[in-house]
């Protein structure tokens, strides 16, 4: 199955290739679709290539040889041609980013698969499991803004969606035998509307294990985290490639005054330390020079109190949970989530209408066990 496919996969550089397979895909019911990216290789992720498949012929798509590919929109953005896709919610966002190009009925088969009560719900492990057919992984983390692409590649691209149309075969009748259609449809269309944001507030709002620091530390390490992110920019790499967040904790911690210092520091490199050495002790100096009210803190929440009573709610719901998933074959955290138990026990409601209160509780969720959970 796979060498066929490959053997059909053509790449689309011109746009009047383009608008010709767009009228292909116009006359089509689904279309199966995936994106690779370049996000763990330069400092502002971007879409590289859009793989597309129907029934009978895979296009490897290059948005970088196009510079365009608006009449993409016309298939993509079509009510009634369902667009099939693996964990869309990142491809989604990354769609709209660059393209403004917004997916209107989607098929994931991510979510299928969890509503199904798969335990394994990669692609490899499903195609590996209902079709025997091996996915390679390996350029899962290629720098796909690089070309030509080598042979290897194109393969790799072309086969992930090319399995997606037997699949999406499968799960929508086994969506509909198990009458779980309405809930994978609110599923889907939550995913469509997703949109990438802009980070807001400090950077070290972001930065795992920054809320250990003191107020002094804090203010060293946002410091630190701003001479990475220029860094990162000027020589286009992600962040995390400049710098990693353990060391600039640990820089943050330490305070080197030395290059000597400095290079004890776990994680940085000769080259990082011959580099970046001088401007990391600016911005230690620069921080350290900040008057103690000025410093940076971290914005803490304070946890609201649960009651005896809700406690006891949360308890009664989750072994109500346990019972109820077992019986519906599904992961209890499909069925209901931590924090919606927790939300239910706050909101301690006696009617239907109030579930409405609870933010994110899905419209299936309600009409599935709204009538149980007002009973624990």
């Amino acid at each position: 199955m796979n060498s066929d496919v490959v053997q059909q996969a053509e790449i689309i550089t011109t746009m009047p290739r383009l608008c010709q397979v767009v009228e292909i895909l116009n006359n089509q019911t689904e279309i199966a679709l995936d994106l690779e990216m370049d996000s763990l290789h330069h400092y502002k992720e971007k879409v590289c290539l859009l793989q597309v498949s129907t029934r009978t012929e895979s296009w490897l798509i290059d948005p970088l040889a196009l510079n365009n590919v608006k009449p993409l929109a016309d298939p993509l953005e079509n009510p009634n041609i369902r667009i099939v896709m693996h964990g869309a919610d990142y491809d989604v966002r990354s769609l709209f980013r660059d393209f403004e190009i917004a997916i209107s009925n989607l098929f994931d088969t991510m979510i299928a698969s969890r509503l199904l009560g798969m335990a394994e719900c990669g692609l490899a492990a499903i195609l590996k499991n209902r079709f025997d057919i091996q996915l390679d992984k390996k350029y899962q983390k290629a720098d796909w803004s690089k070309r030509p692409l080598s042979l290897e590649m194109i393969n790799y691209a072309a086969a992930d969606t090319a399995t997606l149309l037997p699949l999406y075969d499968q799960l929508s009748a086994e969506l509909m035998e198990k009458g779980r259609e309405l809930w994978f449809l609110e599923e889907c269309n939550l995913v469509c509307r997703a949109r990438v944001s802009e980070k807001e507030g400090p950077f070290f709002i972001s930065c795992k294990g920054a809320g250990k620091l003191n107020n002094e530390s804090l203010t060293i390490l946002e410091n630190i985290l701003i001479l990475r992110d220029k860094q990162a920019q000027k020589l286009d790499r992600p962040p995390f490639k400049v710098m990693s967040a353990e060391t600039m904790l640990e820089i943050a911690e330490k305070r080197p005054h030395t290059l000597h210092d400095l290079s004890a520091i776990k994680g940085m490199t000769p080259a990082q330390v011959s580099r970046f050495g001088p401007m990391i002790f600016e911005a230690i100096s620069n921080a350290m020079a900040v008057p103690p009210e000025r410093r940076l803190s971290f914005p803490r929440q304070r946890r609201k109190e649960t009651s005896e009573g809700a406690k006891e709610r949360i308890k009664n719901l989750k072994i109500w949970r346990e019972d109820f998933s077992r019986q519906l074959g599904l992961d209890p955290g499909v069925v209901a989530p931590n924090w919606i138990l927790e939300s239910l026990a706050d909101a301690n409601a006696v009617t239907i209408s109030e579930l409405d209160s609870i933010i994110g509780m899905r419209e299936w969720q309600k009409q599935l066990y709204g009538e149980m959970v007002l009973q624990n």
